[in-house]
């Protein structure tokens, strides 16, 4: 494995033993005669892709600096400084995700370059949940032969997503494994450290009966769902060259492949505005799953699904299924990839918080007592002719 940490230093490279076909036979090559010296190489590991692949995101990390980083290039481990970055007594919050099986739709769309920027959002967008606003991040990508153009594209997704976020790329490690992934397939997870003044941490328990739920839009699918949505495209019969029949103008890979809005900078310009009470981000469990957790006991939310409109591959996925209402709530985003509890009396400054940060954003439910173990409740689904939701 090849460390990156501190703006990708150059370190070394160590895999497990598992030498492909192609190595056992370059090893043992003459029985007869004296056997030429193993490398690394004969193993499936080609230390020269890592250091070539190190020298080509070298500008891309270079994008992503920011206020409270330590030190450069050539340490075991990256340094943040939080005072140094503003901050006088932070409390720390850390979040760690994956892209999931998206994966397989870059993987079969040969598309690299939108995922990394998936893994920050899906990173950040817990952070900020809490309040905290993102300091640093750091990818894990592993493969079974690394491919350097591939890796760069998916670094060069992570680069963007924190500059989007204005979070640093402190390091990441790249671990080559032959015989471990298939041919031209890799994974990822990431992990994001951010900061909050003690005295600002967003815990849900300021929230109150009769608060205004916002919704901000979300840019499609996000990276949530993909097992049932890689269902729902081959039972379809569409191949991902194939033209959306959502968005025409895009392949079907193209536009399934959108990445995870981040929504980062305009929820803290929100919070700044003190009428924000709680986030919820919407991710695996859906709007009926998500929103919950950050209500006190006692609360529930209800939506009005009239309220927004949805990405229309929500509509496409539905019909498709068909996939009852229920269960895209419980299982998508449905269009909305981050609800916002506010102060009604402070709403409009928030919206317009939001707005001036570019963010769509809708009036989608409010906040009312719990009446039994049902903690969200959508109104106005299924209201279409055919019966699914989102239309």
């Amino acid at each position: 494995m090849r460390s990156r940490s501190s703006i990708f230093a150059a370190g070394a490279t160590c895999a497990r033993y598992n030498p492909s076909a192609e190595g056992e036979k370059a090893i043992s090559q003459n029985e007869t005669g004296p056997k030429r010296p193993a490398t690394y190489r004969d193993a499936g590991v080609d230390i020269d892709a890592g250091a070539a692949l190190v020298d080509a995101i070298r500008p891309l990390v270079a994008r992503t600096e920011r206020s409270g980083m330590v030190g450069g290039i050539g340490g075991f481990g990256g340094l943040f400084d939080p005072r140094a970055a503003g901050f006088r007594d932070p409390i720390l919050v850390a979040a760690t995700d994956g892209v999931g099986t998206k994966l397989r739709v870059a993987f079969e769309s040969g598309r690299h370059d939108t995922v990394g920027i998936d893994l920050v959002a899906m990173c950040v967008n817990d952070l900020v949940v809490q309040g905290a606003e993102p300091l640093f991040f750091l990818d894990y990508f592993a493969t079974g032969r690394l491919a350097v153009e591939n890796a760069r594209a998916v670094i060069a997704g992570i680069a963007t997503g924190c500059e989007e976020a204005g979070c640093a790329l402190l390091g990441g490690e790249t671990a080559e494994m032959p015989g471990s992934y298939p041919e031209g397939e890799y994974d990822l997870a990431g992990f994001a450290v951010g900061a909050v003044e003690r005295d600002a941490v967003l815990t849900g328990e300021a929230v109150r009966e009769g608060d205004t739920i916002l919704g901000l839009a979300s840019s499609g699918v996000h990276s949530n769902g993909y097992s049932l949505v890689r269902r729902l495209v081959a039972q379809s019969g569409l191949a991902y060259g194939d033209p959306a029949p959502f968005d025409p103008d895009k392949t079907l890979g193209e536009a399934l492949l959108a990445p995870t809005r981040i929504y980062v900078r305009a929820c803290l310009a929100a919070i700044r505005t003190g009428g924000v009470r709680a986030l919820a981000h919407v991710t695996g469990g859906g709007l009926i799953e998500n929103i919950p957790r950050v209500l006190p006991d006692g609360l529930a939310a209800v939506l009005d699904a009239a309220a927004w409109s949805a990405p229309p591959v929500f509509g496409w996925l539905a019909r498709n299924g068909p996939v009852a209402s229920d269960e895209m709530a419980r299982t998508f985003n449905c269009g909305i990839g981050m609800a916002m509890v506010t102060d009604p009396a402070r709403v409009d400054e928030v919206e317009d918080a939001l707005r001036a940060a570019g963010e769509s954003v809708y009036r989608i439910g409010r906040i009312v007592r719990a009446a039994g173990e049902k903690r969200t409740a959508i109104e106005n689904a299924g209201k279409t002719a055919d019966g699914t939701w989102p239309a």
